[in-house]
């Protein structure tokens, strides 16, 4: 693939945003302007009230009464996937209207190489009706299956499976399923307690560009994550990773978003690379999203790889919640992947907020996200506990959360990259 330097590339850019200015308003997405007036609903007061008294309780509370503004600091993670279908147009909209000042798409690709929003490349079965349409069905990885001879029920349905218009028919519904199920349609309920089903009445499934375009359209920045394919690639032959690469960045150029206004993401360092290499406008602002630390034992090795990233010129690092924090005495401080991350110079992004359930059960139970600092989160109002210390002593520049309105109250009463 020829790699353009970055100067022809900045020239091509500015003549492709300029053009592409002038048909913006025809794929405009139904509309839609941008939101003037935020709405975050009970749940971060009720967080507020649950805290235990005392200066950050005290300073939360005294802005109850604040008008709340969009925050890029607040990114939303698949939408408002706490309540709604993930990566529906109805999660994002509700995302939005949370002040989420970025939201994501997780790019996946069809069997036609088109590019749609969802989590993983192979997780229809899970967050879409496919298994109960039996045409697609038929077409997926492995068709539904039913529970049988104490064996649970069976799917893997692929967006590489469908073609874009095969895809635009599916109904996005809640993460979740039935591991007993009989039947295709009872293989579908699987939604954990702790969500709800109430907004999943077939929502919206979104391509890649008609995400790019709401976004757009709604006055908000873009981070879109290139998943890490389940299928073999080159898929199908010819199509590499790089082409995959590629398309992402020449889709976001034909929409006539700015470079500045997008936050790549990858958990796939040579994605990252690649976009340095080859598309430095938006590589510059590229996110690694790091989980190398995953493994029992294997975080001091991925803190000794951030030195690595810096030099590579990585301008952000994005690790989940629990990289970053840790238990010292009952008190919840920086970790050394934090400290050295700092020290570096590394913009640091976390995820993902609000994707644990009760508080009380992350405290008895556990949890991936709060696993250094689980026997210190007792209550729902220590959420706030984990945003004062992500802000004011690891420094992240952002927090993707599955509901932004907590995220948003916190950084308009900390005054943080509130929108003007």
């Amino acid at each position: 693939m020829h790699i353009l330097s970055p100067s022809v590339l900045t020239t091509l850019l500015a003549g492709l945003l300029a053009a592409s200015q002038a048909t913006a308003s025809s794929v405009a997405s139904k509309g839609l302007k941008p939101i003037k007036q935020v709405q975050l609903g009970p749940r971060p007061y009720y967080l507020v009230d649950n805290l235990e008294d005392g200066p950050l309780k005290k300073k939360l509370a005294s802005c109850m009464d604040k008008d709340m503004r969009t925050s890029s600091w607040s990114i939303a993670h698949r939408g408002g996937c706490l309540q709604f279908p993930e990566h529906s147009r109805e999660s994002h909209m509700a995302a939005a209207r949370m002040g989420a000042g970025i939201l994501e798409c997780d790019v996946a690709f069809t069997k036609d190489r088109e590019l749609v929003c969802r989590h993983s490349q192979c997780d229809l079965h899970t967050t879409t009706n496919i298994v109960n349409i039996p045409e697609l069905n038929a077409k997926c990885t492995t068709p539904f299956s039913p529970a049988k001879d104490g064996k649970p029920a069976v799917a893997k349905c692929c967006t590489s499976d469908i073609t874009r218009k095969e895809y635009k028919t599916l109904c996005a519904k809640m993460d979740g399923f039935n591991p007993n199920a009989s039947t295709p349609e009872a293989y579908l309920h699987g939604t954990p307690s702790w969500r709800t089903d109430l907004y999943a009445t077939c929502g919206t499934v979104l391509t890649f560009k008609e995400h790019l375009a709401l976004t757009r359209d709604l006055g908000l920045k873009h981070t879109p994550e290139l998943k890490t394919p389940e299928v073999k690639m080159p898929f199908e032959g010819d199509y590499t990773q790089k082409k995959y690469a590629q398309q992402m960045i020449d889709t976001i150029i034909e929409a006539g978003v700015n470079p500045k206004d997008v936050f790549l993401q990858s958990f796939l360092y040579d994605d990252i690379l690649y976009w340095l290499k080859a598309a430095p406008a938006f590589g510059k602002q590229a996110l690694y999203l790091d989980n190398n630390g995953d493994a029992p034992g294997s975080l001091p090795s991925a803190v000794a790889s951030l030195k690595r990233y810096a030099k590579d010129g990585v301008k952000y690092i994005a690790p989940p919640i629990n990289y970053l924090v840790a238990n010292k005495n009952g008190t919840i401080v920086p970790s050394s992947y934090a400290q050295e991350a700092k020290k570096l110079g590394l913009k640091i992004i976390t995820w993902s907020l609000e994707r644990s359930g009760p508080i009380a059960d992350v405290h008895q139970n556990g949890n991936f996200y709060y696993g250094p600092i689980q026997e210190v989160v007792t209550k729902d109002g220590d959420i706030f506990r984990v945003l004062d210390v992500l802000w004011r002593k690891v420094g992240v520049v952002g927090v993707f959360s599955d509901w932004a309105a907590t995220t948003t109250y916190y950084a308009n009463c900390f005054g943080i990259g509130l929108k003007k």
